[in-house]
């Protein structure tokens, strides 16, 4: 068996039609659909893979202690916080919102809190590179 590391930050949306698997893609600047011939089961092979990712990451990101936050100096963030043992990045969005982010090594973490800028590295090196759920609204 050969295993490929996937990405699949950017996608937005997927969909199919007349033999067409439909991707949307967020771009850095607008959305980009994407159509590729597959038949009907790669569609609904990803929605059943989306419904795995979300219930697990969602199960994942369901903390037992809270990732102790560190308040920032950011137009982006109030606060940031990292669980080194489960890799997970938790940032607190000048909106009130909360995010988590899995997989984030500890070099992201270091790098993060020695940036000059936080938003600029969080747009440049973790927005879209990373499985996140927002964690402060009850949605598991």
């Amino acid at each position: 068996m050969k295993l490929s590391r996937l990405n699949l930050g950017n996608v937005v949306a997927v969909g199919h039609a007349s033999g067409q698997l439909q991707l949307l893609l967020q771009g850095e600047d607008d959305l980009e659909l994407i159509e590729v011939e597959a038949p009907v089961e790669a569609f609904e092979g990803l929605q059943r893979l989306n419904n795995i990712v979300a219930s697990v990451s969602c199960n994942a990101l369901t903390a037992k202690e809270p990732i102790a936050m560190l308040p920032v100096d950011s137009s982006l963030a109030n606060a940031v916080g990292y669980d080194a043992e489960n890799h997970v990045l938790q940032v607190e969005f000048q909106n009130g919102a909360v995010y988590q982010y899995t997989g984030v090594d500890d070099e992201v973490w270091d790098d993060l809190q020695q940036t000059d800028s936080i938003g600029k590295y969080f747009n440049q090196e973790i927005k879209g590179n990373y499985q996140c759920a927002r964690v402060d609204l009850d949605c598991c």
